[in-house]
């Protein structure tokens, strides 16, 4: 595919990587660019006329890559240069292959749903003059050796029946993995994946059914000791004190004391009984009748 101005000075290298920002490589030394040519227009113009012309290739309504569709995207573009094929000194372009990470829903070999974010081939065109040459071969093998992904890791968006036989052909991909949306994966692609996957939360997939009152009750704690055991309140991790003598009455107290050995102490407990000792109540029981009705 030829351009009115030189695709060979403004893509130096034969296979050129385009990102979203569609800045040009750098020039080799010695070459000058007049002042008013918009490097990054040419860039552009590239890019649109590549996607129109995979597009009609492909018999699509409308193109899938564009300059624009570039910019809003993060997808890399590979670009094959005829570096053999000159037009007046401008050269020519041979193809490219599109790619970029998506998020995808998938089914596996189980149709298991996981939800990966894969490798995706999204666009993929050689001029049909340079057909069977090994040009589409030569970017494919540049591209994943750049990206560092193996043929079976990666997803294509939609392919038609000449890419399914170009991969089956070069990387013996056939057997595909059924799925519900427009991507087509082969098989192993579960078995060694380069992003990793993970499985859909169960709201999203649906597979959960809540089970009957009341086995679906959340199980109960446990309940805390009603009396905790008696801590210490002083400060610090201080061990734990047991609990107290029981109380003992005071009349089981003056008869142990009246048991034991006379004792100051004992006197003084025995003086203060109610009772008095039993020559206290001999002396007040002596006394006359009229003289106890005064106390």
């Amino acid at each position: 595919m030829e351009f009115p101005f030189d695709v060979d000075a403004l893509l130096p290298e034969r296979i050129t990587v385009l990102d979203q920002h569609l800045r040009p490589p750098a020039r080799r030394p010695g070459t000058t660019t007049p002042a008013r040519v918009d490097l990054q227009q040419q860039i552009m113009t590239i890019v649109d006329e590549l996607g129109k012309a995979s597009a009609k290739a492909q018999h699509l309504p409308a193109p899938i890559t564009s300059a624009s569709r570039m910019q809003s995207n993060r997808h890399v573009m590979y670009i094959l240069k005829d570096t053999s094929a000159r037009m007046a000194g401008k050269g020519a372009i041979v193809g490219f292959l599109k790619v970029g990470y998506k998020k995808l829903f998938v089914l596996d070999d189980r149709e298991a749903h996981n939800e990966v974010e894969p490798l995706c081939i999204l666009d993929f065109y050689i001029h049909e003059s340079l057909q069977r040459h090994g040009h589409g071969r030569e970017l494919f093998q540049y591209m994943l050796q750049k990206e560092r992904v193996e043929p079976h890791q990666l997803a294509i968006d939609r392919p038609s029946q000449k890419l399914l036989k170009f991969l089956n052909k070069h990387y013996s991909l056939e057997t595909t993995v059924p799925q519900v949306n427009n991507f087509v994966i082969f098989e192993g692609f579960f078995a060694h994946q380069h992003p990793p996957a993970r499985k859909l939360p169960q709201e999203i997939l649906k597979v959960a059914v809540e089970p009957p009152w009341p086995l679906n009750r959340a199980p109960r704690r446990a309940t805390p000791p009603a009396h905790p055991p008696p801590r210490s309140s002083s400060l610090g991790n201080s061990p734990e004190r047991g609990p107290l003598r029981p109380f003992v009455p005071e009349q089981e107290l003056l008869r142990s004391l009246r048991l034991c050995p006379p004792h100051p102490t004992a006197r003084l407990l025995l003086a203060t009984d109610p009772g008095g000792s039993p020559a206290q109540r001999r002396r007040t029981s002596s006394l006359p009748r009229s003289d106890e009705s005064r106390y």
